[in-house]
């Protein structure tokens, strides 16, 4: 009869996990391009509506309860 020692964590050298030789080379930084500079759009830029008059003649505003 065998005697059930339970579970236990194999030992041998080939269940052993490899020591890393060389750490990797960090990451390289991407160049920066920032001195680029773009021509303005032909259309030219965006001009945003009036944003006060339309949100005042959509929702007036109420008076609170007291």
């Amino acid at each position: 009869m065998e005697v059930d020692e339970g579970c236990r964590t194999p030992r041998r050298s080939e269940y052993q996990i490899p020591a890393a030789l060389v750490c990797p080379p960090p990451p390289k930084k991407k160049p920066c391009h920032a001195k680029q500079r773009r021509n303005p759009p032909k259309e030219g830029y965006f001009q945003p509506p009036d944003l006060e008059a339309i949100l005042l003649n959509i929702a007036p505003r109420r008076e609170a309860c007291a």
